[in-house]
């Protein structure tokens, strides 16, 4: 494609990198990624990733703005609030990035629709905040042979990593969703507003390196970071031939198991 002179001012630091150039930014504008939460990690997400000039962002969230979001989810002001997140979002990526489209999907995501949402993008970015969404997010994802990028935060101490079609997934780590109440949320246990910057900013670079195909992809790695110590651990993550999702002899063939999501904050 050819680049307008304000785009190649734009992105002029993307094009100078060797992995990236012309041909690198020009795919990037032709990406499509769907974003789950605008809430504490699809806050930085969405942003880095309009920045970087991804052409279609697709954003899914059922919430409104509350006072309580605003120590992390950086996407949203106090003129936002009592407004739905994912008109917050489309307002915050135009003062960003006029390249990049914005696709607000306000709604709760079920086995009824996420198949017929995710179908449309090239990569899926988890930010959501609960188990329900998560495994749906994976179990659609890996179904429809989609590469899912999932960042979780609590307290001070995140994850990262990327499930792609034919290598481990979600449930390779996770069996099961833990019983309900089994494990804290951010509303219950807190977490550093800072993490959601940390976090959502390396999912970000995950999502540019697998829509590039450049660098050594997070599949089959799960990082986990500890901001108190300030220390990263990476843990290798096998396909595990028993998984009922992606193994050898696997019992989930469709997303008839799952209902209705919990709002998908982050």
């Amino acid at each position: 494609m050819d680049f307008t002179e304000e785009q190649i001012r734009r992105y002029a630091r993307h094009i100078i990198l060797p992995e990236m150039g012309g041909t690198g930014q020009a795919r990037l504008l032709r990406s499509k990624v769907l974003v789950v939460g605008a809430g504490g990690l699809g806050s930085p997400l969405i942003l880095y990733l309009a920045a970087a000039g991804i052409g279609t962002i697709g954003v899914v969230d059922d919430d409104v703005v509350d006072l309580s979001n605003l120590q992390r989810q950086v996407l949203h002001g106090i003129g936002d609030l009592g407004t739905a997140k994912v008109d917050s979002a489309v307002r915050a990526v135009a003062a960003v990035n006029p390249d990049v489209r914005v696709v607000p999907i306000r709604t709760r995501l079920d086995r009824d629709n996420i198949a017929t949402i995710v179908a449309g993008y090239d990569v899926v970015a988890d930010g959501s905040d609960n188990f329900p969404t998560r495994f749906l997010v994976n179990d659609a994802c890996r179904l429809a042979g989609k590469p899912l990028v999932s960042a979780a935060i609590l307290r001070f101490d995140g994850q990262l990593s990327t499930y792609r079609p034919g290598g481990p997934c979600y449930r390779c780590i996770y069996r099961e969703p833990p019983p309900e109440g089994s494990v804290p949320t951010c509303s219950s246990a807190g977490v550093l507003g800072a993490m959601a910057g940390t976090m959502g900013s390396l999912q970000a670079t995950e999502v540019v390196k697998e829509l590039l195909g450049i660098g050594e992809t997070m599949a089959g790695r799960l990082l986990i970071y500890d901001a108190l110590s300030v220390t990263f651990r990476m843990v290798r993550v096998p396909r595990d031939p028993g998984c009922p999702l992606c193994g050898d002899h696997p019992t989930i063939t469709d997303l008839s198991g799952h209902g209705s999501t919990a709002n998908v904050c982050g």
